[in-house]
C-alpha cells in the first residue's frame, strides 16, 4: 500500500496481550528474546540531557516506521532511547516502490514520515502509554530501573515548516500529550480496566534530534537549532551530514580504502555545510544553548548521499547509503570533532551499528548509539539481546562496573587518560591503586577527578578506535557484496520454505503466521448449461508446511524488504495472501490482489481480489454464497457439486470459494492472536 493506517489503540492493545498470554510473544518477538539484565550487578544506565536511560541503545527510526508497535518492539529488544521518526510539515509524500535494498550495505531513498503530522503524534503517544503498560504488567521481568526509557523527537527540514501552525502542534503535542493520552486512556476496553488510572506520561519529550536533510544550508540549520532552544524551550542535537568529511577524504575512504564504488556527486559537497561553516555554528549555538539554560549536542551521522547506478530503485537518481561503510566515515567525523572541541559536547552516534561494534562505540561515551539498518536483517529485534550480551562480556573482562568505568577501563587507555586529566600525586595513586586491585574508581578519584579521567578517556579511545577503522576488512566492500541467498524456487499462496525470515525483517511488523491445517482443496470450476450446473475437478491445491505466512495491508508500504530476505523469489508482501483492515481499504487498493474479512452475527464474510478478479464469499452454518462478475451461486460446503444452485452465466472457479473459507477461517481463529482477528 502507498500509505500505513495505524491500528486503533484497544485493538493494539488487546492484540499485544492476547499474543503474550497464548503465544508467549509480544508482536512477534518471542518472550525469551527479550533484553537481557545486566549479570554481577554492573549497569549499563546513561543520562542523556537529563533524563535517566536504562541503557545507551536507542533504536533510530531511520527506514523503519513511525507505527507504535515498532518502538514497543525496540522497547523490548532493549532500546531506551528512541530516536523517533523525523516529522516534516510535507507529511503527503509520494514514496518510491521498493525503498529500502539491504541486499549488501544498506540504501534507502525514502524521505521523511509516511503518516502525517497529527497521525505521528498519536502513534508516539500510543507506543509510550504501551510501554508503560508493559511496564505496570511487568513485562519484560526487569527490575524498574532497566526499564527508564526516554523518547527523542526528531523535526525537519526547513525553518518555515519548523515554524508553522502543524510543526508546532506537533511538538506542543509532544511536551504535553494530555489531550491525546486522556482521549486513548478513554478506549481502553473493559478488559484491561486496570490500566485505566496509570499514571502515563505526558511529557513525552524534551529534547529533540535535528535531521538536517541533504543540502540544508548552514545558516537555516543554526537558525533553526537557535528557534527550537528559544521557541520551543527544547535539548537540542544537531544531526551532521558524512560530507563533512569534504570530497577528498570522503571518496578515499569509501572508494580507495573500503573498496565500495558508490560514488558521492559532486552536488552533496557544494550543498552541503562544510567542516568550517559546521565548526562555526555547532560553537555558536554550544554557547546559546548554556546562556538559555538548554544542553545542545552533534550526532554523526546522517546516511551518505550516492548516486543511484543500479536496478533496484529504477526511477530514482540518487540513494542514501548507510551500514558498514557509514560506521567508517561517521566514527571518522567524530575523531575529527573530539580533536577540535574535545569533550566540549555530547556526542550520539548512528551509522552502521551492529553487535560487534556497539560496545567499541560505548566505550567512547557515546550516549545513545543507534541503530536502524542492522535491525533490517535477519531476525530483526532479536538482533539487540545479542548486543548487551556481548556489552556485558566486554565490561566483564575489563573489570567494569558501569558504563563510565567501562569507558576508562574498556580499551586500555586508563593509565594516560589519569595523566592527562592532572591529578596530583595523591589521588594518582589511590586511582592506580583501583586500576590494579578492581576498585571503585569514582570512589578512588572523587567526583571532579572522575569526570575529568572519564572524559580524557573518552578522547583517547576515540582516537584509538578510530585510527586503522578505514583499513578493518570488517567495513570493506569484499565482505559485504554478498547478498541473502535464493535458491531458485517460486513462492506461491500456500506454503513455502517455511524459514520466517520475512517476519522480522519487515519494517512495519506487517508479516505475520497463521495456522493452516495440511488439506487438500480440490480445483473446481463449474459452468451452467442452460439447464443444471456441471462441475469438474481439475486437480488440487495442497498445503503441508506447519503454518503459512501472510501479509496485513494497512501495515505494509511495499518496501521490498521481506523479499531481500526471503529464499525464494517472488516477495512474500506480493505473493502471499493479503488482509486489508476494513472493507474500504480493499476497495481503495483495487490495483492489489487481496482481502477483507470479517464475522457479522456468526457468518463469515470475505471479499476477495485475486488476479485482479474479484468475488464475495459468505460462510454461515455449512453453507456457502458466492459470487462475482456474471454469476451468484450457493451450495453446501461439503458437498458443492451436487448442491450448486443459482445464476451463472460464466464459468465460475469455485476453488477460490474454498481458499477464501478456508483462509477467512484460519485468520479468524481466536486461538492465535493477529491483526485481523483482534
Amino acid at each position: 500500500m502507498s500509505e500505513l493506517i495505524p491500528l486503533p489503540f484497544d485493538r493494539l492493545l488487546s492484540r499485544m496481550f492476547r499474543e503474550k498470554e497464548r503465544e508467549q510473544c509480544v508482536f512477534g518477538l518471542p518472550v525469551d528474546k527479550f533484553a537481557p539484565a545486566p549479570s554481577s550487578g554492573r549497569s549499563w544506565s546513561v543520562r542523556f540531557h537529563g533524563h535517566d536511560a536504562a541503557t545507551p541503545l536507542g533504536p533510530a527510526a531511520g527506514p523503519h516506521t513511525q507505527l507504535a508497535q515498532n518502538i514497543v518492539l525496540s522497547f523490548l529488544g532493549g532500546g531506551r532511547i528512541m530516536e523517533l521518526k523525523t516529522v516534516q510539515v510535507m507529511d503527503r509524500l509520494t514514496i518510491p516502490r521498493p525503498c529500502i535494498d539491504m541486499r549488501t550495505a544498506g540504501y534507502n531513498v525514502e524521505w521523511s514520515q509516511e503518516l502525517t503530522l497529527e497521525q505521528s503524534l498519536e502513534e508516539y503517544v500510543k507506543a509510550s502509554m504501551l510501554v508503560d503498560i508493559l511496564r505496570a504488567a511487568g513485562w519484560p521481568e526487569l527490575p524498574a530501573a532497566s526499564c527508564a526509557n526516554v523518547f527523542d523527537m526528531s523535526v525537519g527540514y526547513d525553518l518555515a515548516g519548523i515554524q508553522g501552525d502543524r510543526v508546532q502542534a506537533f511538538i506542543r503535542g509532544m511536551q504535553d500529550a494530555t489531550a491525546v493520552v486522556d482521549r486513548l486512556r478513554a478506549q481502553l476496553p473493559a478488559e484491561f480496566r486496570r490500566y485505566r488510572d496509570l499514571p502515563f506520561r505526558t511529557r513525552l519529550s524534551d529534547t529533540l534530534t535535528l535531521s538536517t536533510f541533504h543540502g540544508c544550508p548552514p545558516d537555516e540549520i543554526e537558525r533553526i537549532a537557535a528557534f527550537l532552544m528559544e521557541h520551543n524551550g527544547l535539548h537540542v542535537i544537531v544531526k551532521l551530514n558524512p560530507t563533512l568529511l569534504g570530497p577528498g577524504d570522503a571518496r578515499r575512504i569509501l572508494n580507495d580504502q573500503l573498496g565500495w564504488p558508490d560514488h558521492i556527486p559532486d552536488e552533496a559537497f557544494a550543498e552541503d555545510a562544510s567542516w568550517d561553516q559546521a565548526s562555526a555554528f555547532v560553537g555558536r549555538l554550544g554557547e546559546q544553548a548554556r546562556a538559555l539554560g538548554r544542553s545542545f549536542g552533534v550526532k554523526f551521522s546522517n546516511t551518505l548521499i550516492v548516486e543511484n547506478r543500479d536496478t533496484f530503485f529504477p526511477s530514482e537518481k540518487v540513494m542514501y547509503m548507510s551500514g558498514p561503510p557509514l560506521h567508517v566515515l561517521a566514527m571518522t567525523l567524530v575523531g575529527r570533532f573530539r580533536a577540535a572541541f574535545g569533550d566540549r559536547f555530547p556526542v550520539s552516534f548512528s551509522g552502521g551499528i551492529n553487535k560487534s561494534n556497539f560496545a567499541d562505540a560505548v566505550s567512547l561515551g557515546i550516549v545513545p548509539v543507534t541503530v536502524c539498518s542492522d535491525l533490517l536483517r535477519t531476525n530483526g529485534y532479536e538482533r539487540l539481546a545479542g548486543y548487551f550480551k556481548d556489552l556485558d562480556a566486554r565490561m566483564a573482562a575489563a573489570g567494569a562496573r558501569d558504563l563510565d568505568e567501562f569507558v576508562v577501563r574498556g580499551r586500555g587507555k586508563a593509565e594516560a587518560a589519569l595523566a592527562r586529566a592532572g591529578a596530583d600525586e595523591p589521588h594518582t595513586r589511590a586511582c592506580r591503586d583501583a586500576l590494579a586491585t578492581g576498585g571503585n574508581l569514582r570512589a578512588a578519584a572523587g567526583e571532579a577527578l572522575y569526570a575529568k579521567w572519564v572524559a580524557e578517556a573518552r578522547l583517547l579511545n576515540t582516537a584509538d578506535y578510530v585510527d586503522g577503522l578505514a583499513r578493518n576488512p570488517r567495513y570493506a566492500r569484499a565482505q559485504n557484496a554478498k547478498p541473502p541467498r535464493k535458491v531458485g524456487s517460486h513462492l506461491t499462496l500456500f506454503d513455502c520454505l517455511t524459514c520466517d525470515k520475512c517476519l522480522p525483517v519487515c519494517p512495519n511488523n506487517a508479516n505475520f503466521t497463521y495456522a493452516l491445517p495440511a488439506a487438500e482443496i480440490p480445483v473446481l470450476k463449474a459452468r451452467h448449461d442452460g439447464h443444471a450446473w456441471k462441475a469438474e475437478r481439475q486437480g488440487a491445491l495442497k498445503t503441508e508446511q506447519k503454518h503459512q505466512i501472510a501479509n496485513y495491508a494497512d501495515f505494509c508500504n511495499e518496501c521490498g524488504n521481506c523479499d531481500v530476505f526471503c529464499p525464494e523469489d517472488g516477495g512474500p508482501y506480493v505473493v502471499k495472501p493479503r488482509f486489508f483492515g476494513s472493507h474500504e481499504e480493499f476497495r481503495r487498493h483495487a490495483r492489489l490482489d487481496g482481502m477483507h474479512v470479517a464475522r457479522r452475527g456468526g457468518a463469515l464474510h470475505v471479499h476477495g481480489r485475486f488476479n485482479a478478479v474479484e468475488y464475495v464469499l459468505v460462510s454461515d452454518g455449512g453453507r456457502s454464497q458466492f459470487s462475482g462478475k456474471g454469476f451468484d451461486v450457493r451450495f453446501r460446503e461439503d458437498a458443492p457439486e451436487s448442491t450448486l444452485e443459482g445464476q451463472g452465466s460464466v464459468e465460475v472457479d469455485l476453488t477460490w470459494a474454498a481458499v477464501m473459507r478456508w483462509l477467512g477461517n484460519a485468520v479468524m481463529d481466536a486461538r492465535a492472536a493477529n491483526y485481523v482477528n483482534t
